[in-house]
């Protein structure tokens, strides 16, 4: 039996193995390329948010003699447009800090939290190390703020700015590549030729047009 089917045509027609072998190839490629797509978006995204808490806290800090409530929006409009790629406005918090030591010599001597101001529409994060006036009459913040080990504070007359940035990464193709991803950065710059670290209002912005913390504004929606 083998000896009479060894030379029919069926046996011979090599025509549709390509097709075969594409079909059995393909899944496995096309997985590859797109979590390699996926991959790539994910370091995209590492990449600017890591940019945007540099930006915010070296912009904050090069604001000279004073900063001015009209400083903070100009900072948050740098980081809309920063992070414009990745939708980043509606789905991360930034808390810009800015932190001094508390004045105190004895058992309440620290760092404290002077003003703190706040971006974006992602409504689940808030600061990780403390709100605007901690630390001002004890020393609750004695090693400054940040995680363990990596504390950052300010000495003498100057002042520290203290960015964090979180945000909810939006997959580009699937979210069952990486599952569920929350992206933190933080950066901190100690403020230039500045010894004044009050937040002035010289342009009369009202209260509720503020950038503070209890608000979940962009710059398209901002407070009002």
């Amino acid at each position: 039996m083998t000896d009479r089917f060894r030379n029919a045509s069926i046996i011979k027609n090599t025509s549709g193995l390509a097709l075969i072998e594409f079909a059995y190839t393909a899944p496995i490629m096309l997985g590859i390329g797109l979590t390699g797509m996926e991959t790539a978006n994910l370091a995209v995204a590492h990449l600017q948010i890591s940019q945007i808490a540099m930006l915010v806290a070296d912009n904050a800090s090069r604001a000279r003699e004073s900063i001015d409530e009209a400083d903070i929006r100009e900072i948050f409009t740098g980081a809309d447009l920063t992070g414009d790629a990745i939708d980043f406005s509606p789905n991360a918090r930034i808390i810009l800090s800015s932190v001094e030591a508390n004045g105190y010599t004895d058992s309440r001597k620290g760092q404290w939290i002077r003003w703190q101001r706040c971006y974006g529409g992602n409504t689940k994060f808030s600061s990780s190390y403390g709100n605007e006036g901690d630390g001002r009459y004890n020393s609750s913040l004695a090693a400054g703020i940040g995680p363990t080990g990596k504390k950052i504070s300010a000495t003498g007359s100057t002042g520290v700015n203290f960015a964090e940035v979180v945000y909810d990464y939006k997959p580009l193709i699937s979210g069952k590549i990486f599952g569920k991803k929350v992206i933190r950065y933080e950066s901190a710059f100690v403020a230039r030729e500045r010894d004044d670290h009050e937040l002035k209002n010289g342009s009369l912005i009202p209260n509720n047009q503020k950038w503070t913390c209890d608000k979940y504004r962009t710059i398209d929606n901002p407070p009002s």
